[in-house]
């Protein structure tokens, strides 16, 4: 495949968060860039708003005549996309240059300084730290992000073509397309037991992941995990390590000790020890450009957060809502270890939209337990995106094992009703389906609850 060649990029799949950015990319280099998704979204608003155009029929009398010249036409799907899917059959039956998502994502990095960021926690927020704090040091990047970053507004961000910064994601083994000057595998929890089978079989391909090193490369890993790397952690041995944490008005202020050097009185003002070690991941990522540690610090300080994960939508003495797309049950307990940290001595209320019937069927157990710390649960229905429903795998059968009796199953229309209800002094909305959908009703739900 030669991008030179190509004029026209045609995307199955052009709502995802990946594949938005990729479109986003060849829209910015002069492409003719269109595509297909499901649903309307803020996502494919977003796109059409910077002139790529986008249909939600699936129906090959919809794809734009100029994308279908195989000539000089690439389409790029997403995994997600269903093999019956007509427009995706019309160009593999027709002979177009047909790739994955991350087969692309690996050819536009691979002659570049690529840092990617894998783990099946915390890569989305490591590596939009990791992209603003090389920005705000003036390292010319190309970052491709999980997630919109709030400080610049997108899942895209482009300085230059020298350096990369791209989330790489576990999912149908997409990072073994990836060809990076720097790694870091941040977590490697049992997830997407419906492409892997088992937990072994999943750091098999973690390890093949990181093994996809360029020459003199290196490979920061979470202390702990069972791969060998740079180490990183919380206040041990770790070759480079938090110390001395003290928290002032919601603000981490810390020490990072590495292997050359001790940088004190360092701020960062996510909440969460998991967020901590994203940011220290992303320091020791960016420290190898030999850029001083003392100024990606401060640059660390500005770093305003990621939609979506921990975003604070209500924030008053007496009134607390903040959305997560926490949607695994390590996740999960992230987020209550946060919220308890930020907000101690609060009553907490979940709303929680289960997010596969596969990953809720396989996680269950772990999913109730962690549900059950919370003061008030709500569960809505599970979110199916990919997925075919699966018998007696149901939100209700997931409440029955919630053991908090303090707990109820809530359609979407009532949800607004059910808040109004509560005596919760803090509200979180968690999952990675449509539930952000919800997010302004209930925030405008919320705020007439305010005195």
């Amino acid at each position: 495949m030669n991008l030179q060649t190509i004029h026209n990029v045609y995307f199955i799949g052009i709502g995802g968060i990946g594949m938005s950015g990729l479109a986003r990319y060849f829209k910015f280099i002069d492409k003719n860039v269109a595509g297909y998704d499901k649903t309307p979204s803020e996502i494919t608003q977003g796109l059409e708003e910077s002139g790529i155009a986008v249909h939600f029929n699936d129906n090959v009398e919809a794809i734009p005549a100029d994308f279908k010249n195989k000539e000089n036409t690439l389409v790029v799907y997403t995994p997600a996309v269903p093999k019956d899917h007509s427009e995706y059959q019309y160009f593999i039956t027709n002979g177009f240059e047909v790739q994955k998502r991350a087969a692309v994502l690996g050819l536009i990095t691979k002659d570049s300084y690529c840092f990617a960021v894998a783990g099946t926690h915390g890569k989305t927020t490591t590596s939009s730290i990791l992209a603003h704090i090389l920005k705000e040091t003036g390292t010319p990047i190309t970052a491709f992000l999980g997630g919109v970053s709030e400080n610049f507004n997108s899942n895209f961000l482009i300085e230059g073509s020298a350096y990369t910064v791209v989330e790489a994601d576990e999912f149908d083994r997409s990072f073994l397309h990836l060809s990076p000057t720097v790694s870091c595998i941040t977590s490697m929890d049992a997830d997407h037991l419906d492409i892997y089978g088992n937990k072994q079989e999943l750091e098999r391909t973690f390890n093949d992941f990181a093994s996809r090193l360029k020459s003199n490369g290196k490979l920061f890993v979470r202390n702990g995990l069972p791969i060998e790397g740079i180490t990183y952690g919380i206040e041990d041995d770790s070759d480079y390590t938090i110390q001395n944490i003290k928290i002032t008005n919601s603000t981490y202020l810390f020490n990072v000790v590495t292997p050359t050097e001790t940088i004190e009185g360092v701020t960062f003002n996510k909440p969460g020890k998991h967020n901590l070690l994203n940011a220290l991941a992303a320091l020791a990522m960016a420290a190898t450009l030999g850029t001083p540690l003392s100024r990606l610090a401060e640059a660390l300080a500005s770093f305003k957060g990621i939609k979506r994960r921990f975003s604070y939508q209500i924030n008053q003495e007496n009134l607390v809502y903040i959305d997560d797309y926490a949607h695994h049950p390590t996740e999960i307990d992230a987020v209550y270890e946060a919220v308890k940290s930020a907000h101690p001595n609060k009553k907490i209320t979940v709303i929680f939209q289960p997010h596969l019937f596969s990953r809720t069927k396989d996680f269950a157990p772990e999913f109730s337990q962690s549900l059950t710390r919370f003061d008030e649960i709500i569960l809505l229905d599970i979110y199916p995106a990919r997925e075919k429903p699966i018998e007696g795998i149901t939100s209700d059968w997931l409440l029955e094992m919630i053991t908090n009796p303090n707990k109820q199953k809530v359609a979407k229309e009532n949800l607004s009703e059910a808040v109004r209800k509560s005596d919760s002094q803090v509200f979180l909305t968690l999952g990675a389906g449509d539930i952000g959908l919800e997010v302004n009703t209930l925030k405008k739900t919320l705020s007439e609850k305010i005195f």
